[in-house]
């Protein structure tokens, strides 16, 4: 009996995947198989998957098998596998980003291979929503209430007990070599002391969701409390599953822990559905305005700025404190995001392409979909998004959610008396930035109202999404 391939993407777990469990099955020998490819870009990412990809192939050994690891182009690769192992079928879960369905198109091409795709990776297939008109939803609360309408996700799947796998003599690619680590320096220690990437790390932070749910509704915008779950990486990487947070959620509040919480939780998870919805149906999201007039902003892009705002060396602490706390732990809070991304896009008014691509290469959960979705609903250009003309004051924010100063001195030391570092002085004036950031704004609502057309949805793009190479590393 010919053995089958199952392709590894963003699912590198056991438990509750789709696809692995199709492929089981079929009762044919399976050859597990992960390509580290174009869209494995941004320094940060990078680091996450070379430990998830270790702790997915340990998990494999206890089953009597081991990751086959390759890089290129799937397509190519995975065509070259099936030859060498005469399989002719291929398993994957689907994915959603334009390059991921552009390679499932091309894979579905191939003479003699079989490609079965399985939607796996959101609770609801961005393909099953439409408005009663046929259309597509821009506006997050209809979204949401027409995906929850659907009911609840289907009970997430045990990991299989016991696999069958092929046996075969495929050459690997050793994982060391693939060049996901950091270069000199060794930039990762601070990611090494915050995160356990794998499978298993994710599912503990599943069962240790009750202490955040008690305080999410309430304090999740506090970026001075450990108010939120830390599993958007586990997410991205799909090393646990959206049906098994809904449904831990879910568990914990039928048992009395997080009764105010798991709404508000649950509501962030669909936000995250939101934006691969918006990227599958708008493939242009990555690069291009989906409100049209935004092509016409007078953006400044001063790279003196952009440096300073990388860096955390703005003046402003509560934005030098998110973007200190991104380099140094590849993560940073959601509402912090919105603060220096408010900051880049309307106090220095550079493109928010420049910040999406920074934290493309800076965040471990730096998803296509959430990134270009979330910068263009700071930005102002993009569905359901904030007004431009709301410009976040940041001293005003730090007082209403850092109120303490806590989370401030956490990632500014000079500021907290422990470093003799000079802190800088704020590189612009609030004031002035703000009114210069409306003046540009007047020229967007000239173009809408004179003859700037909406963006229409399409279905596929052959374009690959903007990436930050190695940018961590030349900083």
């Amino acid at each position: 009996m010919p053995p089958v391939i199952f392709w590894f993407r963003r699912d590198l777990r056991l438990a509750d995947n789709i696809a692995l469990s199709r492929a089981v099955e079929t009762g044919r020998p399976i050859i597990p198989v992960y390509v580290v490819d174009s869209q494995d870009a941004g320094g940060a990412g990078r680091w996450w998957l070379h430990h998830s990809l270790a702790s997915l192939d340990q998990a494999l050994e206890r089953l009597g098998a081991s990751l086959v690891l390759r890089s290129g182009a799937p397509e190519r690769v995975l065509a070259d596998l099936a030859a060498a192992s005469g399989a002719d079928t291929i398993f994957c879960n689907r994915r959603y980003e334009p390059e991921s369905r552009d390679q499932e198109r091309r894979l579905s091409r191939l003479p003699g291979i079989d490609l079965v795709g399985s939607d796996d990776n959101l609770i609801a297939t961005p393909s099953a929503l439409r408005t009663l008109s046929g259309g597509y939803y821009r506006v997050f609360t209809p979204f949401w209430k027409a995906s929850s309408a659907l009911g609840e996700p289907a009970t997430p799947l045990a990991a299989p007990a016991s696999l069958d796998f092929a046996r075969h003599d495929l050459p690997t690619e050793p994982l060391d070599s693939l060049g996901l680590l950091p270069r000199e320096p060794d930039w990762a220690g601070g990611l090494r002391d915050t995160w356990t990437p794998g499978e298993p790390a994710a599912l503990q932070l599943i069962d240790e969701l009750a202490p955040v749910l008690a305080g999410y509704a309430a304090d999740r915008d506090r970026p001075d409390l450990d108010v939120t779950s830390r599993l958007s990486p586990h997410l991205h990487f799909g090393e646990v599953s959206s049906r098994q947070v809904w449904h831990g959620a879910r568990r914990l509040e039928a048992h009395g822990a997080g009764l105010a919480g798991a709404e508000a939780f649950l509501r962030q998870l669909y936000w995250r559905e939101f934006s691969a919805y918006l990227l599958y149906n708008f493939p242009q999201l990555p690069t291009s305005p989906l409100r049209p007039e935004f092509e016409f902003f007078p953006w400044s892009d001063d790279e003196e700025h952009l440096r300073a705002w990388q860096q955390g060396r703005t003046g402003f602490p509560i934005v030098d404190a998110g973007m200190r706390q991104l380099w140094h732990t590849g993560w940073m809070h959601n509402r912090v995001r919105m603060i220096v991304a408010s900051f880049l896009v309307k106090d220095l008014m550079i493109p928010w392409q420049r910040g999406a691509e920074w934290f493309l290469d800076t965040l471990v959960d730096a998803d296509l979909a959430n990134n270009s979705a979330s910068w263009q609903w700071v930005a102002g250009s993009g569905s359901d998004a904030a007004p431009y003309f709301r410009v976040f004051n940041p001293d005003l924010q730090a007082q209403k959610f850092d109120p303490n100063g806590d989370y401030v001195r956490r990632w500014i030391p000079e500021l907290a008396g422990k470093s003799s570092e000079f802190y800088p002085n704020p590189i612009v004036d609030h004031g002035e930035a703000r009114k210069r950031a409306l003046e540009a704004y007047d020229v967007v609502k000239g173009m809408r109202a004179s003859n700037a057309a909406p963006v229409s949805p399409v279905s596929s793009s052959t374009s690959e999404p903007p990436c930050a190479v190695a940018t961590r590393e030349a900083r």
